[in-house]
């Protein structure tokens, strides 16, 4: 029998963790030859998730520059696959989620008329310009894809209301939660001393992040001056902030936060690392996207730092909460979890509806009957 030949394509830290159990699953299948294209379009925190997951690219297009626009990773991308899909000839090409990199790899197989299966397909604000350029990315490459990975009903909800063939929607859960199997450990070492140091037993250790586009200038500094005061107001708090690389983030970040006491400013953390941080925190704060999948699957409550989500069913379920970037009511909203137990526990024991663990079967188990194979 023929073997199947499956391209992934990545290029960020958050579709990275999200594809390697995905890699892992495609690589255990005897009739599946697959090969792992990445882009390269953040290059550092990409290389150490490949590490974590002992992952070596067969083709690396490398196209991070200082400074990159939208326009040049998509041209770069666009240009890179064109001559990987003339070497390969795959069968069928899966992209993640929403990135450029995710777009221009779906609209480069679509140019070579190969079927696309999108992971975690059928996310949206119906916002195109929140976040950005997300929204639009996920949307182009919905309508291009003809497998789509929903990870929940919701998600799939999403994509029939936009036309898309119910025999080509598949609800397998978020293979997010397949990659904390591999990340998350009891009594954990961290590398870095300082959070070896703290005290998670008798502290409330919160951990943030917040660096989206959407967020830059206004939305950082009122998060910030909210956090600041947070950790002024309640003398068990202690923050971690693992802060952008960006200087448009750090910049702000460093003038509001530098130098208070109980606040730790970090750079971000490997994908082990935060994994790891999040199990032993006491909540989050946060504007990524992945964190709101991930922590709830780890009991952390946490807290949306943006006005909408693409993931409406982490707040249905009531494991986050979205509190936008007001200054005012992220602290009304922090201080009552810090505070009120019965709250916090509400929100900790939600069940997540993120899957369990299996998705990455089930999505290469879809791949075989797609083809008419068996595995």
């Amino acid at each position: 029998m023929d073997k199947i030949k499956i391209i992934t394509i990545f290029g960020t830290r958050p579709e990275a963790i999200k594809m390697a159990p995905l890699v892992k699953e495609l690589d255990k299948r005897e009739n599946i030859e697959v090969k792992v294209c990445v882009t390269a379009q953040h290059r550092q925190m990409l290389d150490q998730v490949l590490d974590l997951f002992n992952i070596t690219p067969d083709f690396d297009l490398n196209i991070m520059k200082s400074k990159q626009t939208l326009t040049g990773i998509t041209t770069k991308v666009l240009e890179g696959l064109e001559e990987t899909f003339e070497i390969e000839k795959p069968d069928m090409v899966l992209v993640h989620g929403d990135t450029t990199t995710t777009f221009a790899g779906a609209l480069a197989a679509f140019y070579k008329q190969i079927p696309i299966g999108h992971v975690e397909a059928g996310l949206r604000t119906f916002n195109k310009y929140f976040p950005f350029p997300e929204e639009m990315n996920r949307k182009l490459t919905g309508a291009m894809a003809d497998l789509h990975f929903a990870p929940t009903i919701s998600a799939r909800d999403n994509l029939l209301r936009e036309g898309i063939n119910k025999e080509n929607i598949y609800i397998t859960g978020n293979t997010v939660i397949d990659a904390m199997e591999y990340t998350v450990e009891d009594n954990y070492e961290f590398d870095n001393e300082e959070l070896n140091n703290l005290n998670y037993e008798n502290k409330k250790i919160i951990m943030v992040t917040a660096h989206r586009r959407e967020n830059w200038g206004k939305g950082i500094e009122s998060i910030c001056k909210a956090l600041k005061n947070i950790v002024e107001q309640n003398e068990e708090v202690e923050l971690v902030y693992l802060v952008h690389l960006n200087p448009i983030v750090k910049d702000v970040v460093y003038k509001y936060l530098d130098g208070v006491p109980r606040v730790h400013l970090l750079p971000p953390l490997d994908t082990k690392e935060t994994h790891n941080l999040m199990n032993k925190c006491f909540m989050v704060m946060t504007d990524s996207g992945g964190l709101q999948e991930e922590a709830p699957h780890l009991g952390k409550p946490v807290l949306v730092l943006r006005d909408v989500t693409e993931r409406p069913e982490a707040v249905a379920a009531k494991t986050v909460k979205l509190v936008g970037t007001d200054k005012d009511t992220i602290i009304k909203e922090a201080n009552e979890l810090i505070r009120d137990e019965e709250k916090y526990s509400k929100m900790s024991k939600a069940i997540n509806p993120y899957g369990d663990g299996l998705a990455s079967q089930k999505i290469v188990d879809i791949i075989f009957k797609y083809f008419n194979k068996t595995n």
